[in-house]
């Protein structure tokens, strides 16, 4: 019995660490966002950049979490 917790203790935990890794991945999208809407040139610039170098960052097995997670967030951005 106490040899059946331990796997399913450690998938959880697998789990709460895919679930956190998405929700950064979509928190850290939506803060450049947050910087596309303030009217200065320079902090657009940061925030494109910021942007696409996020989208290429997140790892493809993890995209659908993170999308989910953006439109939890009220994000424009989608990740292919």
């Amino acid at each position: 019995m106490a040899q059946q917790a331990q796997p399913a203790k450690g998938q959880l935990q697998q789990q709460l660490q895919r679930w956190q890794a998405a929700r950064t991945w979509a928190r850290l999208i939506r803060e450049a966002e947050h910087l596309w809407h303030v009217d200065v040139r320079a902090l657009h610039r940061l925030a494109a950049k910021e942007l696409g170098q996020l989208q290429t960052e997140v790892p493809q097995h993890m995209r659908w979490r993170v999308n989910r997670w953006l439109r939890g967030l009220g994000a424009a951005t989608r990740l292919a």
